[in-house]
């Protein structure tokens, strides 16, 4: 796929880090698959690894965790 930033670079497979943080609460989350841009860098989530990204995401910060690292759970 072609990146819609930059415009020049193709996007392949690849492993991205996610973090998200709020109301105090920093997620980071390892090894999360993407197409990222072999120019400028940027990642496009497909839409069930972004849902599962985020059901994760919120399962941590429900457990009242301040800082979180982990793995990307694909299943």
């Amino acid at each position: 796929m072609k990146c819609v930033i930059c415009k020049h670079g193709v996007t392949k497979l690849g492993m991205m880090t996610a973090t998200f943080e709020r109301n105090g609460t920093t997620i980071v989350v390892q090894g999360v698959p993407a197409e990222i841009c072999e120019i400028c860098g940027e990642s496009y989530l497909s839409s069930e690894v972004s849902h599962k990204l985020l059901q994760q995401v919120q399962d941590s910060a429900r457990a009242g965790v301040q800082v979180d690292i982990r793995k990307y759970l694909a299943a």
